[in-house]
């Protein structure tokens, strides 16, 4: 069994700030980590590797300073790692990197048959969720988003039954492989890295891939070329001047609270009352 892990460097979001007057990111002094929802995938992809054996091989598309959060990946127990690096993707978007990492992984499948594709549920610096959905359906994988449990793989019958969280409650899913899966948060804990695993990702002779080495034939599609997003402003919230009102209750029972609440609430906002009444 052949997992792909697709993993991306990300800034710390908890230290990036926006500037008050060009109203953009500075990255100055912020420290890069692997995208933490990535790292779920990670977890999830070498749960499976122990339980089932095979390969779990970490790709990420980012500068040369990525390395190091593949090599990070390799500490944790990931068997080989391969850095997309090309100033030609520079610039990309979600759809431009879905283009760039499909073809990576159609570069991968050439010398192993990739029978799971894993990514986190989302990137911190994006939010998006769009890159791995976008890599299934150029790969022409099964698609299973949200996933909180595998429960489990087949390889002999080529299926892989999953728990996938939706809104209505848990979905108990079951799709042949290859197919593309979407970690969602919370369901494991990344383990730590051993110390033969830290000397030999110490170690380990990276694969460096440029747009050529990546299959990349239609450059169009790639970097700021293929990329239609187009980002017209970055602010930061304005932060809220008003406190936050306490409200006091003598009566510890639950009624008396929500009237005291919706009663100030009334008061300060009488459209509501009315619309509430108009629907009811």
């Amino acid at each position: 069994m052949h997992i792909v892990v697709c993993i991306k460097q990300v800034p710390d979001s908890a230290q990036i700030r926006v500037h008050p007057v060009t109203n953009t990111i500075m990255r100055q002094g912020v420290p890069a980590i692997i995208n933490p929802y990535d790292l779920f995938a990670l977890e999830e992809a070498l749960r499976l590797k122990d339980k089932y054996g095979g390969t779990v091989t970490v790709i990420t598309m980012g500068p040369p300073q990525a390395e190091a959060a593949l090599r990070k990946a390799l500490s944790f127990g990931a068997d080989d790692a391969i850095l997309i690096t090309d100033r030609a993707f520079a610039g990309a978007d979600t759809l431009a990197t879905s283009f760039a990492l499909a073809s990576a992984i159609r570069q991968i499948q050439k010398n192993m048959p990739v029978d799971m594709v894993f990514t986190g549920k989302q990137t911190i610096d994006g939010d998006t969720a769009q890159v791995g959905p976008g890599v299934a359906k150029r790969l022409d994988m099964q698609l299973l988003t949200y996933v909180s449990k595998i429960v489990s793989v087949k390889a002999e019958a080529s299926e892989i039954v999953v728990e996938r969280r939706a809104e209505g409650g848990v979905q108990l899913l079951k799709t042949s492989l290859p197919c593309l899966v979407t970690v969602l948060e919370g369901n494991n804990q990344m383990r730590f890295a051993s110390m033969p695993n830290m000397f030999r990702a110490a170690r380990h002779p990276l694969k460096v891939w440029d747009k050529d080495a990546a299959g990349i034939e239609d450059i169009t599609k790639i970097g700021l070329k293929g990329s239609p997003t187009v980002v017209s402003k970055v602010f930061a919230p304005t932060p809220k001047s008003e406190r936050a009102e306490m409200i006091e209750v003598e009566s510890g029972d639950p009624r008396d609270v929500a009237i005291t609440v919706l009663s100030k609430m009334f008061t300060r906002f009488p459209v509501v009352e009315k619309e509430i009444a108009k629907r009811a």
